[in-house]
């Protein structure tokens, strides 16, 4: 039987995989680090399992008598909104975690942690392999989340290089879905929930940039199997995203044919955001054959949007709760 450890656990993408830790059968025990910074405990809610503790600390400051046979390391915002206002604290998330949460595995033990297609800063290769090293600033108003994500996976497979480190590291691509914070910043989030409150969606700059979009269930997925379902011995880094690329306009023009009396409103373009984002999934292909991001951005966003729905008109009838136009974005 095996102990596990997810820091972020509450948070968007977390509390999916914890949805899918608890299906295994060789699961004892599952503990959730979270500071609650970006991740919210309602997040988890649904979940009544005695195999699931959680502990409400930093990632960068946890202990525990107990070691783990596996540690998957997700404690991080992943919202430019998010970690250009605290950059400090966004690296001791990365790296300040990862260099604890070491600790508290167990020998043999396996370490999983999230990095993220900003590594490659604002790419001149379309689609990105893994190989390409990036096209980054290292000091800009990004640096902080790209380059701790960067530092961490260099840590982790220098680590694997000194003592044989069992490690899987994931590039993860724009991910979407329900569970995202209403004040997330990032761009589906932003655009549903600008819809159904203000009716004013902001696009930043001509909306020209383009992403790959991936519903969370196909990511999920994917992050399930390499992490710990399917027997593979590649370590990563590993892309998993959607190599579909739509345009930022594009999604925006659909959330408002979804919303009538939406419109779109053109703003200053965020700094040195990337003009496009695409996964080379050759490598992806070949360790997790069979997988793909099957969802369509146009069907993910429906979904989405009714998630995010139910989500506005609860918090709106709650004591206290959002006035129609005034969800913080």
């Amino acid at each position: 039987m095996r102990s596990v450890l997810i820091s972020g656990g509450c948070g968007f993408l977390g509390s999916h995989l914890i949805d899918r830790l608890l299906l295994r059968t060789d699961l004892e025990r599952l503990v959730v680090v979270d500071n609650l910074w970006t991740g919210l405990l309602r997040n988890i809610a649904h979940i009544d399992d005695p195999r699931l503790g959680l502990e409400i600390q930093d990632a960068e400051s946890f202990v525990s008598r107990h070691r783990f046979d596996e540690i998957i390391h997700l404690a991080s915002p992943a919202s430019p909104v998010w970690y250009m206002r605290e950059p400090a604290r966004t690296i001791r998330a990365n790296i300040g975690g990862a260099l604890n949460l070491l600790s508290a595995l167990k020998p043999g033990g396996r370490f999983c942690f999230a990095s993220t297609s900003e590594v490659y800063g604002d790419p001149l290769v379309s689609p990105q392999p893994e190989s390409y090293r990036g096209s980054v600033d290292c000091t800009g108003p990004r640096s902080s989340y790209d380059e701790s994500k960067r530092c961490t996976e260099a840590l982790l497979f220098e680590q694997q290089r000194v003592s044989d480190l069992d490690i899987r590291v994931v590039r993860l691509f724009n991910t979407y879905g329900p569970r995202t914070r209403i004040d997330d910043g990032r761009a589906v989030s932003n655009f549903i929930c600008q819809a159904l409150t203000t009716g004013i969606v902001t696009v930043h700059g001509n909306g020209s940039q383009s992403r790959s979009w991936g519903y969370v269930d196909d990511i999920v997925t994917g992050l399930e199997r390499f992490f710990w379902r399917d027997p593979i011995d590649h370590r990563g880094p590993l892309n998993i995203g959607n190599n579909c690329e739509i345009s930022v306009l594009e999604i925006a023009e659909f959330v408002c044919s979804l919303v009538p009396g939406s419109r779109i409103e053109h703003h200053p373009p965020f700094p040195q955001d990337p003009t496009n984002r695409c996964p080379d999934l050759t490598s992806a292909e070949r360790v997790l054959p069979g997988w793909e991001a099957k969802t369509g951005y146009r069907d993910g966003i429906r979904l989405t949007l009714e998630w995010f729905r139910e989500q506005i008109a609860t918090t709106a009838s709650a004591p206290g709760g959002y006035a129609k136009g005034a969800v913080a974005l």
